[in-house]
């Protein structure tokens, strides 16, 4: 796993070694193994571009002779990830009469590109961002895994086209890019809890689209999408074998990211179903001891270390845990954001930062996860609500079938088991809309839209021109979707929307990469999505058993206390954690951000609604119930893009640059 960087240039204006440097030191945490710079002179060859190429090396597989940038005849390669089937890949390519001259998987890329083209991506099993350039047609392709596992940035200036792993690097490179938030980038964020690919939160930068491939040629530009979700149920067979094939996927899955690395992986251990089962096939898969890995919270109502410990004393793991607590959120809050680079309405992140260092800490670069279960077997509470407000909605004026949504949300203060009537108020809403895609995510996104009344009048007024982002995503969902199952729609909007910018970005790749710590997601295994997608619905969401074929898969690895435990999302501490303590004293940073001054010089909210939402939430922090679910993604949004605002738009782009001494390769 790595960091990757470059420039598209015009012959006469090529890039320079010293915006390639700072482009890596930029990138220094995802790659602090090795760093190369490529810088190609030979324009000479043909046409009038040019590239540079830069590289941050976390040195996992062919750690002797896997450096980067690689060339392949007359390919060159930045690449970031790993493609887990490169060893059978690389069989049939010698069996085609290609060479190769290393171990690793940087090389069986290129090859694949040779013999295969942009049709290579399709073949790789893995998690990438990949920047190839062709000296001999003077083309460049960008490609990234179908998920968007691994992120990829672009933006063009100047006549020219940057791009990186991250989007400081980016402004590292070229210090005259224009840095601004953009309002349709922030009206996503506030709507879907993410910007959606190709939009970010900056002005004119821009990211790829998981699933896609773009080709820069001297002919002119053009993107592919070699990869979308699709829910066809033709799985043939009964529940029992959907069992067996899913058990037996997973092992593939969770075998292949244990044995292609030539250094330790371990494993995170939250005590809930999936990511216990992944351990546990993960221990079958080495044979040995298994390392592992717990996030555990001083507030009991987060805290899981029961689940955990079960389940370590099952596996006889090598474990390590951190306790978190909530002045430990809010002392990591803005490194988080610095690694985010983006606005986030939850403090999720923040623990998983502190996590990850403890892994690094450790000794460890690869970590296993359980991430991507719930969004591919039918796991979240959205799904089973949604059947409920489904089943609800065929009698509107019933009593008791909005009584179901009891069974949801056990774990939040303000459950519908406590508060029957905000659940139906809430739940109860646009019920005649259920045919809709939207239908399950819509009470959510109208939510998260309503926090925008925080927003300046001049923000509120570029907000409305940028156009309504749920509009521009629902033109975006192909025909066929009206024909699947509710659940299968209600999956491929959960996958479109959250799963890449938000869990694999947010709380994936960010976190873990600002450690230096690689994730990887047995889960989102090209062979277990296919099958999942395949599997009908009844087999992932049983009535209201979530997960139900899943469960079934783990009965003889994970106790059935965690199998049969009630679903417990991921959650944290959010407004509590940056309220003042007994001092009165808020943090320097939350009373800097929140400042008159600093909402002012940022112009995305209103000063004084936030002075007001400040006062609320400290408020509320006293009371039995706490902060509302409103009030928290609002205080965590407002000082997220106040952080974002402060540390990657108004400051020296420089200040996130490490000094290194790269290898250099020049080509005349």
């Amino acid at each position: 796993m790595c960091g990757i960087a470059g420039v598209l240039a015009h012959a006469a204006l090529p890039p320079t070694r010293e915006a390639l440097v700072a482009m890596a030191g930029a990138l220094h945490h995802r790659g602090p193994d090795e760093q190369g710079v490529y810088l190609d002179r030979g324009h000479d060859r043909g046409g009038e571009r040019t590239i540079g190429l830069a590289h941050a090396r976390l040195s996992i597989i062919d750690l002797a002779s896997g450096q980067q940038p690689m060339t392949y005849g007359d390919l060159v390669i930045s690449y970031n990830g790993e493609v887990f089937n490169y060893v059978e890949l690389r069989a049939e390519l010698v069996a085609q009469g290609l060479a190769f001259h290393t171990h690793s998987d940087t090389e069986v890329v290129l090859a694949a590109y040779r013999a295969w083209g942009e049709r290579c991506f399709e073949r790789f099993n893995g998690q990438f961002a990949i920047a190839i350039w062709d000296r001999a047609t003077r083309t460049l392709v960008v490609a990234r895994d179908r998920l968007g596992v691994r992120p990829l940035y672009l933006c063009a200036h100047a006549g020219r086209v940057w791009f990186a792993s991250e989007v400081k690097a980016i402004f590292a490179g070229d210090p005259t890019i224009p840095r601004a938030l953009d309002p349709g980038g922030l009206a996503e964020t506030f709507t879907f809890w993410t910007s959606l690919a190709p939009r970010t939160p900056f002005a004119g930068v821009e990211e790829l689209r998981p699933g896609h491939y773009r080709v820069y040629a001297p002919e002119g530009v053009r993107e592919v999408c070699y990869w979308a979700p699709r829910y066809d149920e033709s799985f043939q067979g009964s529940i029992e074998d959907a069992t067996e094939a899913l058990r037996a996927a997973l092992e593939r899955a969770t075998h292949l990211r244990m044995v292609r690395a030539d250094v330790t992986v371990g494993s995170y251990l939250s005590g809930g179903l999936d990511s216990s089962l992944v351990a546990a096939l993960a221990q079958r898969a080495i044979g040995g001891q298994l390392r592992t890995f717990s996030l555990r919270f001083a507030d009991v109502e987060y805290d899981e270390t029961g689940y955990q410990r079960e389940m370590v004393a099952r596996l006889g793991s090598d474990h390590s845990e951190i306790v978190v607590s909530r002045r430990d959120i809010a002392a990591a809050f803005p490194e988080a954001i610095l690694h985010t680079e983006r606005p986030i309405l939850r403090t999720a992140p923040a623990p998983l930062y502190l996590l990850a260092r403890l892994v690094r800490d450790r000794g460890i670069k690869v970590v296993l996860t359980g991430e991507g279960a719930d969004e591919m077997l039918a796991g979240y509470d959205i799904f089973r609500e949604a059947r409920v407000r489904r089943f609800w909605a065929r009698e509107p004026q019933s009593q008791l079938r909005p009584l179901l949504l009891r069974k949801l949300y056990p774990y939040l203060t303000r459950s519908p088991a406590r508060a029957t009537a905000m659940a139906r108020e809430f739940f109860g809403r646009d019920l005649d809309r259920a045919h809709e895609p939207d239908f399950a995510h819509a009470p959510r996104w109208k939510s998260a839209v309503a926090l925008q009344r925080l927003f300046s009048a001049e923000m509120r007024a570029a907000v409305s021109s940028s156009g309504d982002p749920v509009a521009r995503f629902l033109a975006t969902i192909p025909d066929e979707l009206h024909g699947w199952d509710p659940l299968a729609r209600d999956q491929y909007v959960e996958i479109r929307t959250l799963l890449s910018g938000y869990l694999l970005s947010s709380q994936g790749d960010r976190m873990a990469m600002a450690s230096s710590v690689e994730g990887r997601f047995p889960f989102l295994d090209k062979d277990v999505v296919d099958l999942a997608m395949s599997l009908p619905a009844d087999y992932k969401l049983r009535v209201l058993d979530e997960k139900h074929v899943l469960k079934r898969a783990a009965k003889d690895l994970v106790p059935a206390s965690i199998i049969k435990r009630p679903k417990q999302p991921y959650r944290a501490p959010d407004a509590l954690a940056f309220i003042p303590d007994a001092s009165g004293q808020p943090l320097d940073w939350v009373a800097e951000v929140l400042s008159e001054r600093a909402v002012r010089d940022a112009g995305v909210f209103e000063p004084r609604a936030i002075a007001q939402l400040w006062a609320k939430c400290i408020t509320a922090g006293t009371r039995p119930d706490g902060v509302s679910n409103a009030d928290n993604m609002a205080l965590v949004g407002v000082l997220s893009t106040q952080l974002l605002h402060r540390d990657l738009v108004a400051a020296d782009p420089q200040t996130h640059v490490r000094s290194i001494t790269p290898t250099i390769t020049e080509v005349a």
